[in-house]
């Protein structure tokens, strides 16, 4: 097939690469024997599982099972597809990369093209960079610095200054032998067509580079510094830049977090900037458009949760509401939305100024999920006693519903909407099939599992895959972190903890600190295990949408609890035994009780 790369190339190429080198620029190694090993990048670990080996130039975790060679790591470490990560292994050796049909002419004018218009972006870059430094850019260089931006974020970010003159940058690229024709076709001049002048596209702005995923220039965005208008400016559409597919800041995010799990997005350039001042690299924005399938397909190829920052108006909830409707077909199994609404007249630059980096990341921990945000603006303005109303919230939602993947959240929000409106919901997955267009059958629903044998709202199995799926005992600290007034619904006892199951010994501290009063907000309560693995389970924990019903959730907790203590009283002597002593080989301070009953147990093990 035309374009593909020639498999002998990919061959020769893994030939002269080596995988130490790649995977070391990204993992501190140590040298063990033949091979290298080291902390595995892509699950939590303490003690190196995760090994690299020269001689069959290929990686392998013993904890996770990640292996691969070195295009597969930079695959999953980088989140490049495949031609990309080609293409960044071909660039370490200085290889161009051969395309199967590259000898069509048109083809290759195209690419030759193509080059040459990164190459002058990047030329145009360095010359705005330049002009920061100098005189002229004192002007510039002061309002960054009100702006509180430090000269490693300036740095960061490639900022740079567009002279207050017309033909700086038309001028510094003549005398390198670069036509105006090209200049005018990447956005970097402006051709009259009345007069036939030309002039610089950007003049006394500061200056901010977009770059591609590789990190290559492909445009700019300035913001004025006299009154002139716009305020912001962007680069046209060109060969290499399409505002739909492109985000300011992604680059940056993915080198200052090689393992993201979570991307705001934001309005505009200064937001993306002053959250890294702050120490948050994780935000992106879009470049004058909303937020496009395309901009979210590539998100959610890299990270598993998405927040949408807006303003608390009028404007900003409007906002909201299609960028709901763009997210719903993205939605699959494991993937996250949220919806961050700021205070009126505050934007992420002035709030984290005001409040500081903890006090913006709590709020972003504290959005809205989209299951919230879907059911609030469906309702808004609606008076849900009378009737009609009811149905047209009903009938909003369900267009809403079914624009969603099939999957579980699918079927937990139909649920909730048939809680909510008193309506089966049966028939309205009848009235979703009716919608489908023909030839599509709806899939029979799951039946319901009998409510003696698992809590009443069990929506996820036990254990832990990609997607994040919960065992009961997190189901627990869930619930306690969304509303830790639950607490009182627990027994004085905490024999129900098994201290043995996953997340058993962080639920019994988190009980524990609830119990003793000083922890009622979610918050105060991730804060007391900031900078910890275990804050950052319960954070992960407080992102995750919790579709329960608040009616219903000290039914489930009790339930919960009521599974455990059964499930206790059907273990052996052996386990009751062995948990007992693990957590007293831990540290842990036995009560008077236990002491006596792991006592009994050794001796009914010896008799």
């Amino acid at each position: 097939m035309a374009g593909q790369i020639p498999q002998r190339f990919i061959d020769d190429l893994l030939a002269r690469v080596d995988v130490v080198e790649v995977v070391g620029e990204r993992v501190k190694l140590k040298k063990t024997g033949r091979n290298h090993s080291g902390l595995c990048p892509f699950h939590q670990e303490k003690s190196p599982s995760f090994t690299v080996s020269a001689d069959k130039q290929f990686y392998h975790c013993f904890g996770c099972g990640a292996h691969g060679n070195a295009l597969r790591f930079l695959m999953e470490y980088d989140k490049l597809r495949f031609p990309e990560a080609v293409e960044q292994l071909a660039a370490r050796l200085g290889l161009e990369v051969p395309r199967e049909g590259a000898d069509d002419p048109r083809a290759q004018a195209r690419e030759r093209k193509r080059k040459e218009g990164v190459n002058l972006l990047e030329l145009a870059a360095s010359f705005f960079r330049e002009r920061l430094r100098m005189p002229e850019g004192q002007g510039a260089r002061d309002y960054l610095e009100r702006r509180g931006l430090s000269p490693e974020v300036v740095r960061d970010f490639g900022i740079g200054y567009a002279p207050d003159a017309w033909e700086g940058l038309k001028r510094h690229l003549g005398e390198r032998g670069i036509g105006e024709a090209v200049q005018v076709e990447y956005g970097l001049l402006v051709h009259r067509e009345d007069s036939g002048r030309t002039y610089d596209r950007f003049r006394d702005r500061v200056i901010f580079p977009i770059r591609d995923i590789r990190g290559r220039t492909i445009a700019f965005g300035g913001r004025v510094l006299g009154d002139a208008k716009p305020k912001y400016l962007n680069s046209p559409e060109t060969p290499v830049f399409h505002k739909g597919r492109e985000l300011y800041g992604l680059f940056e995010a993915r080198q200052a977090n090689p393992r993201l799990e979570r991307l705001v997005i934001v309005e505009g350039y200064m937001d993306v900037v002053a959250l890294a001042q702050f120490g948050i690299r994780n935000a992106v924005a879009t470049l004058g458009t909303a937020t496009t399938e395309d901009h979210l397909s590539r998100l959610f190829r890299m990270v598993d949760e998405v927040v949408f920052c807006f303003d608390g108006d009028r404007a900003g909830r409007q906002a909201a509401t299609r960028a709901l409707e763009t997210v719903l077909p993205q939605m699959i199994d494991g993937r996250q939305a949220r919806f961050l609404f700021l205070p009126e007249g505050e934007d992420p630059d002035t709030l984290v100024r005001r409040e500081g980096a903890e006090a913006f990341e709590d709020r972003v921990t504290c959005a809205s999920p989209l299951s919230e945000f879907l059911f609030e603006q469906a309702a808004e303005g609606r008076d849900l006693a009378r009737l009609e109303e009811r149905e047209r919230y009903a009938s909003r939602v369900l267009g809403a519903i079914g624009r969603l993947p099939e999957g579980v959240l699918k079927s937990l929000l139909l649920a909730e909407l048939s809680r909510r409106t008193g309506v089966d919901q049966s028939d309205f997955e009848s009235l979703m099939a009716a919608e489908r267009p023909s030839g599509h059958e709806a899939e029979p629903p799951p039946e319901a599992s009998p409510a003696t044998q698992a809590p009443v709202w069990q929506g996820e199995e036990q254990g832990a895959g990609r997607a994040g799926s919960l065992g009961l005992m997190a189901r627990v600290l869930q619930l306690l972190v969304h509303e830790p007034g639950l607490v009182e619904r627990l027994p004085e006892d905490e024999d129900w903890c098994d201290d043995g199951a996953p997340d058993g010994r962080l639920c019994r501290e988190v009980v524990r600190l609830l119990k003793a009063g000083r922890y009622r907000s979610a918050q105060v309560l991730l804060a007391h295990f900031h900078g910890t693995a275990e804050g950052e389970r319960l954070a992960a924990l407080a992102r995750r949408e919790l579709l329960i019903p608040a009616a219903a959730r000290a039914t489930e907790l009790e339930g919960l609890v009521e599974h455990f203590r059964r499930h206790q009283r059907r273990r052996s002597p052996q386990e009751a035994f062995d948990a007992l002593l693990a957590r007293e080989r831990a540290g842990e301070r036995l009560s008077r009780e236990e002491r006596q009953r792991l006592m009994a147990l050794l001796m009914e093990l010896k008799g």
